[in-house]
C-alpha cells in the first residue's frame, strides 16, 4: 500500500484513478459474516444470491464476499471475486444506512456479460435500501 492511505485514489498507468474500498466499507470478521448469514435476509438472483443485515452501529454498507471451493479453482475464484468488487464498486450505495451485505456467487458468473452482472448488483442494492427504510 505504501505511503497512499485507503481512501486515496492512486494512479493507473496513462493517468487513470483507481478507487479503492476503505477498511471500513468491508466485511471482515468471521462472526459478522455468520451473524448475516443466520439472522440476515437473502436476495436470490440468476449470478449471486445476497445476504443482508442492518446494524445496530452507525456508518455505512459493509460488504463481502464468499466464494467456495465448490465455484472452481482458485484462478476462477479470484476472477468471480474481482468482477464482483468492481461492480459493487461502481454501485456501491451511500453512506445513508447501516447494514452488512455478503454476496455468494453462482457459477454462472463466470461466463456472464458484465453489464448483467452490474444490472444485478445495482438491483439487490435497491431491494436492500428499500426494504432498510423505516415504514412510515
Amino acid at each position: 500500500m505504501g505511503t497512499d492511505g485507503p481512501n486515496s485514489t492512486a494512479s493507473l498507468p496513462g493517468g487513470i484513478p483507481r478507487f479503492r474500498f476503505p477498511r471500513n466499507a468491508r466485511l471482515l470478521r468471521h462472526a459478522d459474516f455468520d451473524r448475516v448469514y443466520k439472522q440476515g435476509k437473502r436476495h436470490f438472483a440468476s449470478l449471486i444470491t445476497v445476504f443482508y443485515l442492518r446494524r445496530e452501529a452507525t456508518g455505512g454498507p459493509r460488504i463481502g464476499f464468499t466464494v467456495g471451493r465448490a465455484l472452481g479453482g482458485a484462478v476462477d475464484r479470484n476472477r468471480m471475486k474481482r468482477r464482483l468488487r468492481e461492480a459493487v464498486r461502481m454501485h456501491y450505495p451511500g453512506n445513508d444506512i447501516a447494514v452488512d451485505v455478503v454476496i455468494n456467487p453462482k457459477k454462472s458468473l463466470l461466463k456472464a456479460e458484465f453489464s448483467e452482472l452490474l444490472n444485478q448488483i445495482e438491483r439487490a442494492f435497491a431491494i436492500i435500501e428499500k426494504s432498510q427504510k423505516p415504514a412510515s
